[in-house]
């Protein structure tokens, strides 16, 4: 009888690993590479196509045949100890000890290390016994499939090998780090997981950039326009810029001016097509599908109000796959620079996501795309050159004013260091004693001040330091809190106390 048991147990394990290395080649074969097994004629191919085009029933089957040869070899060894040892206790002590060993080594990480290394070799010879098992016990598994995704968060096995996105992306890592794919190959794959993560505001062109034409300009304006941007299409509008009527394309303006000059003063109307609306929040991905299946390559974004957010191209689209694609009409756009001190320049159009990438910051904004909108949302107003404002543990600070609406080009951003409390207490003493000394000139008079920018002559005391700090101090009564703002690093929140005398009663 214990010779029968033990003779039982073995034979169980053995099936145990067997079926478990059989599971592990088959969730590591790829439908191309079975293919390709096939073309090459080896023995079993045929069934492992099979099994790869819908794995999930026979991966099921062979699961739950696993589960039962452990169990089994459970019951067996379990049933021994108990026939040689004379406490109970002790037997299942050492039932459960020799189980957790033969469970986790014999069944678990043995038999799935042999089918990863040698999937090939093992789906074919896993295979036709698969596909057997579940010619035998079709019902069954199904009705187990049926059961794993009803007690399965998801929809089971028939999701794929892949449970989740995050698992593909952390294969595509170990791929970039074994040099199995590029660097380029690997972001471009990721691009594209991104897409549909990606609404059309984020990549559009703002209605403040767009260049337009009304409808009843003429022909000949038109093709001045054309000429001078380089563009191939161009929104028509009517009453004002919330007002888009339709499209013109330079190669309709280009053929009828061309067939008869005289048309040249014809208004553009026209000649104008029918444009595409969408809204400022349809996911990229769908967005480009739509494009494609309509032909077109132009869309106007709509806002929430109605009104006219900016225009999206394919080209803006593919160009968040593949990177920025530039031609000879293309205008050089400010890039990022580094700079010695540890912030960057950056271009004010910046994707406020992208900028965080630079700091390795996580930004959760809804509100605002932009960095010239981030510093915006932070100061409460238009920015200028030389506006300073925190925001995200970052200094911000407009640089310089460009175009001919007179807008931020380009944005200073710095990280923040906070200073010691030694280091900070000079500059707290001194800006203290220079409040007092105000107060005291305006004969109690209460002085308020406003953000300054880095390196403005009310940040001079504080140029001094090597990064901002902020620190209270308290003199006569009156709380002063200091902010200073440096060149390298500035604080987080750079709120610098300036007075503004009120008018006396």
């Amino acid at each position: 009888m214990i010779t029968e048991a033990i003779v039982a147990a073995v034979v169980a394990t053995v099936l145990a690993f067997m079926l478990s290395a059989g599971e592990s080649a088959i969730h590591r074969m790829t439908r191309v590479r079975a293919e390709e097994l096939h073309d090459e004629g080896r023995v079993g191919s045929r069934a492992l196509m099979s099994v790869v085009a819908d794995p999930a029933p026979y991966l099921a089957t062979m699961t739950f045949l696993r589960i039962i040869a452990e169990t089994a070899t459970a019951v067996f060894t379990t049933a021994v100890l108990v026939a040689v040892t004379d406490s109970i206790a002790r037997a299942l002590i050492l039932a459960i000890a020799i189980m957790a060993v033969v469970s986790f080594v014999v069944v678990g990480v043995s038999p799935r290390t042999l089918g990863r290394q040698h999937f090939d070799r093992v789906a074919l010879l896993a295979a036709p016994v698969a596909r057997g098992l579940r010619f035998v016990l079709g019902p069954i598994a199904h009705g187990l499939v049926a059961l794993g995704n009803a007690v399965t968060p998801g929809r089971g096995y028939r999701d794929g090998p892949f449970q989740s996105e995050s698992e593909l992306l952390d294969l595509l890592d170990q791929a970039t780090e074994r040099d199995v794919i590029e660097v380029d190959e690997r972001a471009m794959i990721t691009s594209v997981f991104e897409l549909g993560d990606t609404v059309a505001r984020e990549v559009m062109v703002p209605r403040t950039d767009m260049v337009t034409i009304d409808r009843d300009e003429p022909l000949r304006k038109a093709m001045s326009v054309f000429l001078k941007t380089g563009f191939s299409r161009m929104p028509v509008l009517g009453e004002d810029s919330d007002d888009v009527v339709g499209l013109l394309y330079f190669k309709d303006a280009v053929q009828r001016v061309t067939a008869n000059p005289v048309d040249r003063k014809l208004p553009v109307e026209v000649l104008m097509r029918p444009v595409a609306f969408v809204p400022e929040s349809k996911p990229v991905d769908d967005l480009l599908r739509d494009m494609q299946r309509e032909q077109s390559h132009l869309a106007i974004v709509i806002d929430e109000y109605g009104g006219t957010a900016g225009l999206v191209t394919i080209e803006d689209i593919i160009e968040e796959i593949v990177g920025e694609i530039s031609d000879e009409h293309d205008r050089d756009e400010p890039q990022v620079e580094a700079l010695a001190d540890g912030g960057y320049r950056v271009p004010a159009s910046m994707n406020v996501h992208d900028m965080g990438e630079l700091f390795d910051l996580e930004f959760d904004e809804d509100e605002v795309d932009t960095v010239g909108g981030l510093l915006t949302k932070a100061l409460g107003r238009i920015p200028y050159a030389g506006a300073h404002a925190g925001a995200h543990g970052l200094s911000l600070t407009a640089e310089r004013m460009a175009g001919r609406r007179h807008r931020i080009a380009t944005v200073i951003v710095r990280s923040v260091v906070p200073l010691d409390e030694r280091t900070a207490a000079p500059l707290v003493d001194r800006l203290t004693d220079s409040v007092a000394e105000n107060a005291t000139s305006g004969e109690g008079s209460a002085v308020e001040r406003e953000p300054e920018a880095v390196g403005s002559t009310d940040a001079t005391d504080a140029s001094d330091a090597t990064a901002g700090t902020a620190g209270t101090n308290s003199t006569a009564g009156t709380d002063v809190t200091v902010t200073a703002a440096i060149p390298g690093k500035a604080p987080k929140h750079a709120k610098a106390a300036k007075r503004r005398k009120k008018d006396r009663p």
